[in-house]
């Protein structure tokens, strides 16, 4: 496929001015416009789903859903889109995550203003862009130190299940978060006592410790 004149781009952060922030640097290029913003994970799938985009920018820590929950609904249902994470965190876990869930980069908020650009280039050309330095470093030290015990409980959990946890970890009710994925009440309630049995704990509180340590939500 052709890469458009003009690369249309969604960018979604639960921070208003880095939003604005983003729009000023992206919309200074004659290639590039920001025709969508979104304020979390959720709210980013609707609208790169229903508007035409071609890169989603997406912030990794964010409420509702994660920018990675996202990137991997986007994956799965609209597989063209082009998909970069930000984050103002420099981890190995978040970068591999990303990458797993079909991100083509992933940009550190403190370089963004000199790197966005690059990575919405580099990704429309089909091309990867990490922050600098971070690839060698990052791919040596995932493989010497194989798979953390923690993220091996995660990938017991599914996609459903991962929602679901990051709501109840957010202080959502039942209610509340059937409303939020359009599933009953019932359901969400089977949801909550899977994901207690698959992690073996038995209760909100340290639902929402793990939910913190495993960077669903920020503490």
């Amino acid at each position: 496929m052709p890469i458009p004149l003009v690369t249309r781009i969604l960018v979604a952060d639960d921070h208003p001015i880095v939003r604005s922030g983003l729009r000023k640097v992206l919309d200074a290029k004659p290639d590039m416009q920001v025709v969508a913003e979104a304020e979390d994970g959720a709210e980013a799938v609707r609208l790169a789903l229903a508007e035409d985009v071609h890169v989603a920018i997406l912030d990794v820590s964010m409420p509702k859903m994660t920018g990675i929950q996202a990137a991997e609904e986007l994956h799965r249902r609209k597989p063209e889109l082009k998909l970069l994470m930000l984050s103002m965190y420099d981890s190995e876990q978040f970068l591999f995550e990303s990458l797993r869930a079909g991100a083509s980069g992933y940009v550190l908020k403190s370089g963004a203003d000199q790197d966005i650009v690059e990575a919405v280039r580099r990704t429309m050309r089909g091309q990867s862009f990490l922050y600098p330095s971070a690839v060698s470093t990052l791919v040596r030290d995932f493989v010497d130190r194989g798979r953390p015990e923690d993220e091996q409980q995660l990938d017991v959990l599914t996609p459903r299940e991962l929602q679901v946890l990051k709501l109840i970890a957010e202080a959502y009710t039942s209610k509340q978060i059937a409303q939020e994925l359009v599933i009953s009440v019932k359901t969400v309630e089977r949801h909550r006592q899977n994901i207690l049995d698959k992690l073996g704990m038995s209760d909100r509180v340290e639902l929402t410790r793990y939910a913190i340590r495993r960077g669903l939500i920020q503490a």
